[in-house]
């Protein structure tokens, strides 16, 4: 399975973001991206690519054990910024961010104990994903209307491990689809 852990925005967050969305939409050149959709609009912890069937329960058992060692905290969507020279167009985070950092570090922590080969440890950057394109492309516009962009807070209650089936139809923008395998409360409330 390819799997990644991740936080999700509770539904009145991705509303709010749904709204910015359509406004970065009606931006000259909009259409040269390729605009996530609400299934796919999540903070990711780590990524851990295709994880053996044998493995994902162990992995499962240790961002359990993640989630109990962590405490909920607070976030909110603000500002944007872009990766890779214009090939990904993402939206950050305020509030606790340096929790949400500790937490995709467990998470990569996790991965790590399993054996599961996570490359080449980077600083975390708190970024949810809203567009992507196969080229380079300036962005700097999208980025700039973003910079004023400041969504309502909410209390990260949980991680959760989801699963990333991509497309195989071959059909133009076709996006990935997403399902929840796990969650776990954080301090192991609820």
């Amino acid at each position: 399975m390819r799997l990644f852990a991740a936080v999700l925005p509770p539904e009145h967050i991705a509303d709010e973001l749904a709204v910015e969305v359509d406004r970065l939409r009606q931006l000259p050149g909009a259409g040269r991206l390729r605009w996530t959709g609400r299934p796919g609009w999540h903070f990711t912890l780590a990524f851990y690519g295709e994880v053996p069937d044998d493995v994902a329960p162990a992995l499962a058992d240790r961002l359990a054990r993640a989630a109990r060692r962590a405490a909920p905290f607070t976030l909110a969507l603000a500002g944007g910024g872009q990766f890779g020279r214009g090939r990904a167009l993402w939206v950050g985070a305020r509030g606790d961010v340096a929790e949400l950092r500790l937490l995709a570090g467990r998470a990569e922590a996790a991965a790590r104990k399993e054996g599961l080969p996570m490359g080449e440890h980077r600083p975390y950057k708190a970024h949810l994903t809203v567009a992507r394109s196969r080229h380079e492309l300036d962005v700097r516009p999208y980025v700039a209307a973003l910079a004023e962009f400041t969504g309502g807070g909410w209390t990260v209650a949980d991680l959760v491990l989801m699963r990333s089936r991509l497309p195989a139809s071959g059909v133009p923008g076709e996006q990935p689809r997403y399902e929840v395998v796990g969650r776990w409360a954080l301090g192991g409330a609820g």
